[in-house]
């Protein structure tokens, strides 16, 4: 869509040339927030805050839903947790979406 690149799932929109405000450790490695400000790592167990629609899902996932054994990705589109959740299989997640358990 012009400059712009849309994700066909969620709606979002970003500059591909732009770099995000995503910070970065000391180590150089990227630093992802829940929707609290909590630092997110691989293994942790995360709850989901909002009500979130699923396509092909009659119901979507309730706030509330704990996800276990999330996995941190480099989503250019602000989808950066890469999980499974109970009953809806394989999914990635926006981390402004959940909150440290």
């Amino acid at each position: 869509m012009n400059a712009l690149m849309v994700c066909p799932e969620c709606g979002n929109e970003w500059v591909p040339a732009e770099g995000g405000a995503d910070e970065t450790g000391a180590a150089g490695e990227r630093v992802i927030k829940d929707s609290v400000g909590n630092v997110l790592s691989d293994g942790d167990t995360v709850t989901v805050v909002k009500a979130l629609k699923v396509k092909g899902s009659p119901s979507g996932i309730k706030a509330g839903t704990k996800v276990r054994n999330i996995r941190l990705v480099d989503g250019v589109d602000g989808h950066d947790i890469d999980c499974r959740i109970e009953g809806f299989g394989p999914m990635q997640l926006k981390s402004s979406v959940v909150k440290k358990a």
